[in-house]
């Protein structure tokens, strides 16, 4: 305990030297990467969106074509905005807490993963949102992928986007009224929102999955509030948020849940602002969340 309260003032104090010391990217720790696999996991993402809106590769580019974007999270490098843009986005906007983003020369490959794989119409827009197609490492042209670091997590805009999505993301901000609240003030009339949410304990359990929802609040934030952990809030406080938002829900999906004896079994463990969620609620560890801001888009 004592470790991870002097880490967590570190990350708090000087969050650059945390990110470079452990080596995070937003995908958990980077030694373990291969280019190629990084590569994956963010075309992964994108097929996950478009199957999760039912949409086929050739209607993600006529549902994408002229549209900004928002994602919250993106990470050491925004590989999934790179696809949205080569699917026919105008320009996305990568919003993070963290200091994460990084041309390095794995990155570098992995761009270049993005690319071989891409052909047509796709590459073409992928390689003309790169600063230097033949460099990889130059970066991105800010007027179409914008990176954004907000101690807050907040994008602070009004009125300025058509999609917004996250995954894995929204588990961890400390807020959660105020990005939704964020979120839906930066969506424009008719802009449609995909979130997928990993409620479990990102390897902070020890025994059993939901064990981590045993540390006091105040132990909990004196060891983890400056690092990006989750938050450990369960599926019951983002409904009790989304019901209250100007939104139309159209799906609030579990993806995994714990096993009932699990949940018997932590029951009388909790840390009290867990202790009135229902087994069923208190079971899941994943869900999707997709909304629309009613009104026409212009």
């Amino acid at each position: 305990m004592l470790r991870a309260v002097a880490t967590n003032q570190l990350a708090r104090f000087a969050p650059g030297l945390y990110v470079r010391l452990t080596g995070q990217t937003g995908r958990g720790a980077a030694a373990e990467e291969a280019a190629a696999d990084v590569a994956g996991y963010f075309r992964r993402c994108v097929e996950d969106y478009f199957a999760r809106l039912g949409l086929a590769s050739d209607a993600a580019d006529a549902f994408l074509a002229g549209k900004s974007l928002m994602e919250y999270g993106p990470g050491d490098l925004p590989g999934v905005a790179a696809l949205m843009v080569a699917h026919g986005a105008e320009r996305v906007c990568c919003v993070d807490r963290f200091p994460l983003v990084s041309l390095s020369e794995k990155n570098a490959r992995v761009v270049g993963d993005l690319v071989a794989a891409s052909a047509g119409r796709e590459r073409e827009r992928l390689v003309a949102c790169l600063r230097d197609p033949a460099d990889p490492r130059a970066g991105f042209e800010p007027t179409r992928i914008e990176y954004l670091v907000r101690p807050s997590g907040l994008s602070g805009l009004t009125d300025a986007f058509d999609f917004v999505f996250s995954r894995a993301v929204l588990e961890h901000v400390d807020d959660l009224e105020a990005t939704f609240a964020d979120m839906v003030r930066a969506m424009r009339p008719g802009a449609l929102a995909i979130h997928l949410v990993d409620l479990r304990s990102h390897g902070l359990h020890r025994r059993n999955p939901l064990d981590f929802l045993a540390w006091s609040e105040t132990a909990w934030r004196w060891m983890y509030s400056a690092k990006g952990v989750p938050n450990r809030w369960r599926i019951d406080r983002y409904r009790h948020i989304v019901e209250r938002l100007p939104v139309e829900v159209l799906q609030f999906e579990a993806t995994h849940c714990a096993a009932p004896e699990q949940v018997s079994d932590v029951r009388p463990l909790l840390a009290a602002p867990f202790r009135g969620v229902s087994d069923d609620d208190l079971a899941v560890l994943g869900f999707w969340l997709v909304f629309r801001k009613p009104g026409e888009a212009p």
